[in-house]
């Protein structure tokens, strides 16, 4: 046979510059008849060996393909979660820098250790500090010499500013080192070397009744009393004090007497609450007794459980009384009583909620926390203590007067402010101080109930001395035991009064005054009497 020559073509798949791969011929002679068939299985391993280079490309393809996937979304959740964090980071840091200018900056403004404030008062001279009625309550001169025209009157409420500040001293600091004189007026002091004059802190207290009641005050103790629908503090004042005109060369005598001239009472000083601790011991009682106003008790002066004998002030018998009855006469042993059966989770939980415990909702520097403390394993003698307001139970004269405000406002109290406006040495406003809402501490059912036993105590009870066609007064008295001594007390009223829409709540302590019938009550009068006169002079 002749020999002829033959062509095979072959598919190279490896070549990457085609899909469908290059050509390539391979040359040969022909074969004879009986090498076709060898031919024909060269030409199907070829094929196979095409298939299978075939299927290797495809999964070394699809291997390239999903590394790189994996690798890019691993990648992606990593740069996700850096850039999410720091997000968060820049959010929190944006709500934390609006947190501080709003309710932090005043403190760190104020604070005596802000040297900027040193600064200022090298060009200003510092602002005067008012009533509400503009009457002078604290001047600087020229060279910021600084006087008080009241001298002892308001020495813890509007306070010294050397040897430190407290008071409105304190609190207004910053707004009397600013001016907000008129700008030309400010630019030509500048170009004189003058200072300006620093703007006027205006505080909600009332001269006329700051005077009644330091007037009327003839022990050591305090007097609080605030507008409840709003919180202004128009009355405070406390005893003993100091001058604070002369108050840098007698600061180390006046800081180191054992009488704690310098501590403000009626903020700071801490007290057994005595009776007037019952208007506390009545919420919880008529919480857990549905039927307490048809409780009757049987008074025969003293009461003795487990060798311990509580007595009713200076021994006195009321019989047999209502549960009115007893809160008006001021009937300790009907109040130990209710004591031994009182819940202790719940007189805890009703202090708690009229802000025992805790820190004070107040705009005041230095305020001191009331504390109560009965548990589970609280004996009944301390039980019997605590319900009339002994034991370890202590109070502010500040917060007594809260509670009372919050029951004549229907159970919501509004947070207590001493400073009400700032204005510029001609009297222009500059900033206004509002009031705030703190919460509702009882229902409004609970201060309607309250409010009938507190009227009682006037009508018919202990302060029926404050009963007067000119008001509505509402209230309680107490006599609270500090020492061992049983000649000593002091001398408590907690109250409001009430007439159109003027309202005012107060809180009158004295130390060692005995009675708070006889010590307390009369001041409460006084500022009553003179505070709601105001309010006729005003109508007319």
């Amino acid at each position: 046979m002749s020999k002829k020559d033959y062509n095979i073509e072959v598919i190279d798949l490896n070549n990457d510059k085609s899909k469908k791969g290059r050509k390539r011929k391979i040359s040969g002679p022909s074969s004879k008849k009986k090498g076709d068939k060898k031919i024909n299985v060269e030409k199907v391993d070829i094929k196979k060996k095409n298939n299978n280079r075939k299927r290797n490309r495809r999964d070394e393809d699809s291997v390239n393909d999903i590394e790189p996937n994996i690798s890019n979304k691993s990648r992606n959740v990593q740069f996700a979660v850096v850039m999410y964090f720091f997000l968060a980071l820049f959010i929190a840091l944006c709500v934390y820098f609006c947190y501080f200018l709003i309710f932090k900056s005043d403190d760190f403004i104020n604070s005596p250790y802000n040297a900027r404030l040193d600064k200022l008062a090298e060009n200003i001279i510092r602002g005067d500090i008012v009533d509400k009625n503009g009457v002078v309550l604290a001047t600087s001169s020229s060279d910021n010499e600084r006087s008080y025209p009241y001298s002892n009157m308001y020495a813890h409420a509007i306070g010294y500013d050397s040897n430190g500040m407290s008071g409105v001293e304190l609190d207004g600091n910053f707004y009397m080192l600013r001016s907000h004189a008129f700008f030309l007026e400010r630019i030509k002091n500048d170009l004189m070397n003058v200072k300006n004059k620093g703007d006027t802190v205006v505080t909600t207290l009332d001269h006329k009744l700051q005077e009644v009641a330091y007037d009327n005050m003839d022990y050591d103790g305090a007097v609080v009393a605030i507008e409840p629908k709003t919180g202004k503090i128009l009355v405070m004042t406390s005893k003993p004090n100091f001058n604070p005109n002369t108050i840098s060369d007698n600061y180390k005598k006046l800081s180191q007497g054992e009488t704690s001239v310098l501590l403000n009472r009626a903020t700071q000083g801490l007290y057994a609450p005595g009776s007037t601790f019952k208007i506390v011991t009545a919420l919880e009682y008529l919480q857990e007794n549905a039927n307490a106003a048809q409780s009757t008790f049987d008074c025969k002066g003293k009461l003795t459980v487990d060798n311990y004998t509580i007595r009713c002030y200076h021994g006195e018998v009321h019989g047999h009384q209502t549960f009115m009855e007893a809160f008006g006469n001021s009937c300790n042993i009907a109040f130990s009583e209710i004591g031994l059966g009182l819940n202790k989770n719940g007189f805890t939980q009703m202090c708690n909620q009229l802000l025992f415990n805790t820190k004070l909702p107040t705009r005041l520097s230095n305020t001191s926390t009331s504390q109560f403390k009965i548990n589970d394993a609280t004996k009944g003698t301390l039980m019997m203590q605590t319900a009339i307001g002994q034991g370890e139970t202590l109070v502010t004269p500040m917060h007594m007067c809260m509670i009372a405000s919050a029951i004549c406002n229907d159970g919501k109290l509004m947070e207590p402010y001493i400073l009400d406006s700032v204005t510029n040495y001609k009297g222009i406003n500059v900033k206004t101080f509002r009031s705030k809402t703190v919460d509702s501490i009882l229902t409004q059912a609970q201060a309607d109930q309250i409010e009938e036993y507190m009227r009682y105590v006037v009508t018919d009870g202990t302060a029926t001395e404050l009963n007067s066609s000119n008001y509505m007064a509402y209230g309680k008295t107490g006599t609270a035991e500090f020492n061992d001594n049983k000649d000593e007390a002091h001398a408590w009223f907690v109250g409001y009064a009430k007439k159109d829409d003027k309202e005012l709540a107060i809180a009158v302590l004295q130390e060692k005054g005995g009675s708070g019938s006889k010590t307390a009550v009369p001041i409460a009068r006084a500022v009553f009497d003179t505070y709601f006169s105001e309010a006729n002079n005003t109508q007319k």
